[in-house]
Protein backbone atom coordinates (compact mmCIF):
# COMPACT_ATOMS: atom_id res chain seq x y z
CA UNK A 1 0.00 0.00 0.00
CA UNK A 2 2.70 2.51 0.97
CA UNK A 3 5.39 3.36 -1.53
CA UNK A 4 8.86 4.64 -0.81
CA UNK A 5 9.70 7.16 1.88
CA UNK A 6 8.93 10.51 0.29
CA UNK A 7 10.56 12.61 2.99
CA UNK A 8 11.47 12.94 6.64
CA UNK A 9 10.07 16.10 8.24
CA UNK A 10 12.30 17.94 10.69
CA UNK A 11 10.94 20.78 12.84
CA UNK A 12 13.37 23.70 13.15
CA UNK A 13 13.27 27.07 14.88
CA UNK A 14 14.97 28.92 12.01
CA UNK A 15 15.31 27.74 8.40
CA UNK A 16 18.42 29.73 7.56
CA UNK A 17 20.29 28.35 10.58
CA UNK A 18 19.17 24.81 9.75
CA UNK A 19 20.24 25.25 6.12
CA UNK A 20 23.79 26.01 7.27
CA UNK A 21 23.91 22.44 8.58
CA UNK A 22 21.88 20.56 5.96
CA UNK A 23 22.93 22.42 2.80
CA UNK A 24 26.36 23.80 3.69
CA UNK A 25 27.83 21.12 5.98
CA UNK A 26 25.93 17.97 4.94
CA UNK A 27 25.88 19.10 1.28
CA UNK A 28 22.22 18.26 0.65
CA UNK A 29 21.02 20.24 -2.38
CA UNK A 30 18.05 22.55 -1.77
CA UNK A 31 15.38 21.67 -4.34
CA UNK A 32 12.39 23.69 -3.19
CA UNK A 33 11.35 26.37 -0.68
CA UNK A 34 7.74 27.30 -0.07
CA UNK A 35 5.37 28.80 2.49
CA UNK A 36 2.43 26.45 3.05
CA UNK A 37 -0.01 28.78 4.78
CA UNK A 38 -2.67 26.09 5.22
CA UNK A 39 -0.24 24.08 7.36
CA UNK A 40 1.32 27.12 9.04
CA UNK A 41 4.89 26.45 7.91
CA UNK A 42 7.70 27.58 5.71
CA UNK A 43 9.28 24.44 4.30
CA UNK A 44 12.48 23.59 2.47
CA UNK A 45 13.04 20.31 0.64
CA UNK A 46 16.58 18.99 0.34
CA UNK A 47 17.62 16.00 -1.76
CA UNK A 48 19.04 12.93 -0.08
CA UNK A 49 19.21 9.90 -2.35
CA UNK A 50 15.79 9.34 -3.96
CA UNK A 51 14.02 11.00 -1.03
CA UNK A 52 14.06 14.34 0.77
CA UNK A 53 14.54 15.94 4.12
CA UNK A 54 11.85 18.57 4.68
CA UNK A 55 12.80 21.34 7.10
CA UNK A 56 9.74 22.91 8.71
CA UNK A 57 9.72 26.29 10.43
CA UNK A 58 6.45 27.47 11.99
CA UNK A 59 4.73 30.64 10.81
CA UNK A 60 3.65 31.22 14.42
CA UNK A 61 3.49 29.61 17.86
CA UNK A 62 -0.13 28.46 17.47
CA UNK A 63 0.55 26.38 14.35
CA UNK A 64 1.01 22.59 14.58
CA UNK A 65 4.79 22.86 14.13
CA UNK A 66 4.95 25.83 16.51
CA UNK A 67 3.17 23.78 19.18
CA UNK A 68 5.43 20.80 18.45
CA UNK A 69 8.56 22.93 18.95
CA UNK A 70 7.21 24.39 22.20
CA UNK A 71 6.48 20.91 23.55
CA UNK A 72 9.33 18.79 22.18
CA UNK A 73 11.91 21.18 20.72
CA UNK A 74 13.55 20.83 17.31
CA UNK A 75 13.91 17.42 15.73
CA UNK A 76 12.10 14.64 13.89
CA UNK A 77 8.51 15.73 13.22
CA UNK A 78 7.15 13.09 10.82
CA UNK A 79 7.87 10.41 8.25
CA UNK A 80 6.08 10.73 4.90
CA UNK A 81 5.33 7.86 2.54
CA UNK A 82 4.53 8.32 -1.14
CA UNK A 83 1.42 6.68 -2.60
CA UNK A 84 -0.16 6.75 -6.05
CA UNK A 85 -3.79 6.89 -4.82
CA UNK A 86 -4.23 8.77 -1.56
CA UNK A 87 -8.01 8.23 -1.34
CA UNK A 88 -7.63 4.45 -1.64
CA UNK A 89 -4.82 4.47 0.92
CA UNK A 90 -6.86 6.51 3.41
CA UNK A 91 -9.88 4.25 2.89
CA UNK A 92 -7.77 1.14 3.52
CA UNK A 93 -6.21 2.67 6.63
CA UNK A 94 -9.62 3.69 7.97
CA UNK A 95 -11.07 0.23 7.24
CA UNK A 96 -8.17 -1.28 9.21
CA UNK A 97 -9.12 0.88 12.22
CA UNK A 98 -6.22 3.30 11.89
CA UNK A 99 -6.81 6.68 13.52
CA UNK A 100 -6.55 9.43 10.91
CA UNK A 101 -5.92 13.11 11.54
CA UNK A 102 -7.06 13.85 7.97
CA UNK A 103 -9.83 11.73 6.49
CA UNK A 104 -9.62 13.69 3.24
CA UNK A 105 -6.43 14.95 1.60
CA UNK A 106 -5.31 18.57 1.72
CA UNK A 107 -2.78 20.46 -0.38
CA UNK A 108 0.85 20.23 0.71
CA UNK A 109 4.21 21.41 -0.57
CA UNK A 110 4.65 21.45 -4.38
CA UNK A 111 0.88 21.05 -4.82
CA UNK A 112 1.00 17.48 -3.51
CA UNK A 113 -2.02 15.94 -1.79
CA UNK A 114 -1.30 14.98 1.81
CA UNK A 115 -3.00 13.48 4.85
CA UNK A 116 -1.70 12.70 8.32
CA UNK A 117 -2.14 9.53 10.36
CA UNK A 118 -2.32 9.94 14.13
CA UNK A 119 0.84 8.82 15.96
CA UNK A 120 -1.32 6.79 18.38
CA UNK A 121 -1.92 4.37 15.48
CA UNK A 122 1.64 4.32 14.17
CA UNK A 123 3.83 3.52 17.14
CA UNK A 124 4.20 7.12 18.26
CA UNK A 125 5.45 8.45 14.90
CA UNK A 126 3.40 11.11 13.09
CA UNK A 127 2.94 9.67 9.60
CA UNK A 128 2.15 11.59 6.44
CA UNK A 129 0.72 10.06 3.27
CA UNK A 130 1.77 11.97 0.13
CA UNK A 131 0.45 11.79 -3.42
CA UNK A 132 2.75 13.89 -5.62
CA UNK A 133 1.14 16.49 -7.87
CA UNK A 134 2.14 14.58 -11.01
CA UNK A 135 0.07 11.60 -9.77
CA UNK A 136 -3.23 13.52 -9.51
Amino acid sequence: MLGRIDHIGVAVEDLDTALKLYADVLKMPVVHRETVTEQGVEAVLLDVGESHVELLAPLGPDTPVGKFLAKKGPGLHHVAYQVSDIEATLAALKAAGTRLIDETPRIGIRNSRVAFVHPASTGGVLTEIVQPAEDH
